[in-house]
C-alpha cells in the first residue's frame, strides 16, 4: 500500500529555518506530482507549493515565494521544502500529498490521491 510520511516540522523562532521530507513508497514515485499543503486551525487547508514529476513545474503560493524552495530526489523517492525567514504566520500542519498526473503541478487540494499524516510546524515571534 502506499505511504507518505512526512518529518522535518518542529518549533523554531522567526526568522529561522526549517527542511520537511516526505518519503512516499508503494508508488512509482518518478510519475508523480507532489505537493505541499499546510492548515492552521481554524483555517482552511492551503497549497503551499507543488512540483511536477520531472521537476521543471513549481509553483508557490505568494505568500512563501521567496522564502520556500521545493524540491524533489526521485532516486530517494523524497520531497523536500525548504523554509527560510519562518514567520509566526506560517504556523501550522503541514502535508505532504502525491498525485499522477501529467503535466504542470496543481495546489488543488481535492485532485491530491494520496497524504501524509502531516508534520507540525511553530514558529514563535
Amino acid at each position: 500500500q502506499v505511504q507518505v510520511v512526512e518529518s522535518g516540522g518542529g518549533l523554531v523562532q522567526a526568522g529561522g529555518s526549517l527542511r520537511l521530507s516526505c518519503t512516499a513508497s508503494g508508488l512509482t514515485f518518478d510519475v508523480y506530482t507532489m505537493g505541499w499543503f499546510r492548515q492552521a486551525p481554524g483555517k482552511e487547508r492551503e497549497g503551499v507549493s507543488c512540483i511536477n514529476r520531472w521537476g521543471n513545474s513549481v509553483y508557490y503560493v505568494d505568500s512563501v515565494k521567496g522564502r520556500f524552495t521545493i524540491s524533489r530526489d526521485n532516486a530517494k523517492n523524497t520531497l523536500y521544502l525548504q523554509m527560510n525567514s519562518l514567520q509566526p504566520e506560517d504556523t501550522a500542519m503541514y502535508y505532504c500529498a502525491a498525485v499522477r498526473r501529467i503535466g504542470g503541478c496543481t495546489a488543488v487540494a481535492g485532485a491530491y490521491n494520496y497524504w501524509g499524516q502531516g508534520t507540525q510546524v511553530t514558529v514563535s515571534s
